[in-house]
């Protein structure tokens, strides 16, 4: 069976977003062997200095690296290509073709690192607007659903 893992900077601390994931991960259940990682976020300062943010992007990437090992990456990342669902679909289709998993990351609040984004097979931005980390989680959990639903030929995307 395919895998599909989530590799997010941070812990998700609002339960309803919890259960968001938690419902997304059950319907993904059907299509893939859907799994969540938390890596722990870097801690910084009140005010860091551009030093000590690079510092935190390095740790938080060579985590996401570490985690993801040999398996292709995509970096969630605004300056990375827009799709639609379908085109979501189709990335997906073409990963099972390809290969047996794949790695979804989503940085912490500053984003990744320039090591994650080089090694990535593909940089994904959902949209111009900045979304919180941790509600994107769910929203990226659902779309890759919908995705999925697509390939099926159900009738959840219509």
């Amino acid at each position: 069976m395919f895998t599909v893992t989530l590799i997010a900077v941070g812990r998700l601390k609002e339960p309803w977003l919890r259960e968001g994931l938690a419902e997304y991960q059950k319907r993904l259940s059907a299509y893939c062997a859907f799994q969540v990682v938390e890596l722990p976020e870097y801690r910084l300062p009140e005010d860091p200095s551009p030093a000590q943010i690079e510092k935190g992007l390095l740790e938080e990437g060579r985590a996401i690296l570490d985690r993801a090992g040999k398996v292709p990456l995509v970096a969630l990342c605004i300056e990375g290509k827009e799709l639609s669902s379908q085109g979501l679909a189709d990335l997906l289709r073409e990963r099972q073709q390809t290969g047996g998993a794949l790695c979804f990351a989503i940085g912490g609040s500053r984003g990744l690192s320039q090591e994650v984004k080089k090694r990535a097979v593909f940089r994904l931005s959902v949209s111009p607007m900045t979304f919180p980390h941790q509600l994107f989680r769910v929203m990226l959990a659902e779309q890759l659903y919908r995705g999925f639903s697509i390939l099926a030929g159900s009738k959840y995307h219509k």
